[in-house]
């Protein structure tokens, strides 16, 4: 698959709420995905497609989304960003945030290798 390929794909799932769809079909088995600060408990990068499935099922287990949106995709060479909108609840603080966060994929071979998401920290 070329870059926008993958990439319209990756926007297809997360529009469907198909994340798991997403790991299985586009992600290299080693690839790696890069918070832009650790949250707590868990470390800003993990590598490997099972430790990205990990996260992924942690984020979905600890919160409640009420809506979500998704702009993009924005191709540039092998990469291309993805903009995230987000209205969700922490289950366990009960906080409900609006999240607006923007993910840069990189490609390699058809798969990606790479993805580091942007948001604003408080630092």
């Amino acid at each position: 698959m070329t870059t926008q390929e993958v990439a319209d794909k990756l926007v297809d799932f997360c529009r469907r709420g198909k994340s798991e769809d997403a790991l299985d079909t586009l992600y290299a088995q080693d690839a790696v995905s890069v918070e832009a600060m650790a949250m707590p408990g868990a470390q800003q990068e993990v590598r490997g497609l099972e430790a990205i499935r990990a996260k992924s099922q942690w984020w979905q287990s600890n919160h409640e989304i009420h809506s979500a949106s998704v702009t993009g995709p924005w191709p540039h060479g092998n990469r291309f960003v993805v903009g995230f909108q987000i209205d969700v609840t922490n289950k366990p603080s009960g906080r409900r945030m609006h999240m607006d966060e923007v993910g840069l994929y990189t490609v390699e071979q058809g798969k990606i290798i790479r993805e580091e998401f942007f948001y604003p920290t408080g630092a």
